[in-house]
């Protein structure tokens, strides 16, 4: 996620290059997907490779990877290049700060998963976007993506932050 930010915020690509870059990424990794669904050898090697890195939902169905990059396609195509980028920084770095947070040291349950958990993750996202966005912005945001990332189910989080984090940061610098 950091370095597709850093591309659509340093290289000149226009918006239909990004979307087509992206694209295909998205169209390999699904690619990938129903090849390792399919044979049973490369599924068990997908998950020792990335048993720190998979979750048991990728058992079944596609990898993370593949929602985001569907999930920054989506934010993209949508919003604003600053906004978009904005919604990938807060995935990619709320998220995995929070789930490593809330599996080391969460304890109160909270929408499926922890309080802790979801408060670093809007803490993260807040230090991320104060960095792009004015404070009020920053913060409402943050809250607001902490509190999708729980609900996002049965949609995965990778494809619904992004978008959720740009349309948020949009709407909250016309109004704030």
């Amino acid at each position: 996620g950091a370095v597709v930010a850093a591309v659509l915020t340093y290289l000149p690509l226009s918006r239909e290059e990004a979307l087509l870059a992206l694209g295909g990424a998205a169209l390999t990794l699904h690619a990938l997907d129903v090849v390792r669904l399919r044979f049973g050898k490369v599924h068990a090697l997908f998950f020792s490779a990335f048993r720190h890195l998979a979750s048991p939902r990728e058992a079944r169905g596609s990898a993370s990877s593949t929602w985001y990059a569907l999930g920054m396609i989506l934010a993209l195509a949508i919003f604003t290049r600053e906004a978009a980028v904005s919604g990938i920084l807060v995935l990619a770095f709320a998220d995995p700060v929070s789930s490593y947070c809330g599996r080391r040291w969460g304890r109160r349950p909270f929408l499926g998963a922890s309080l802790e958990g979801t408060a670093v993750f809007a803490l993260t996202a807040f230090v991320v976007l104060a960095f792009r966005h004015a404070l009020p912005v920053a913060a409402t945001a943050a809250v607001i993506c902490a509190l999708a990332e729980r609900l996002s189910w049965p949609l995965d989080d990778n494809l619904t932050i992004p978008a959720v984090g740009a349309a948020v940061v949009t709407v909250a610098e016309f109004l704030l």
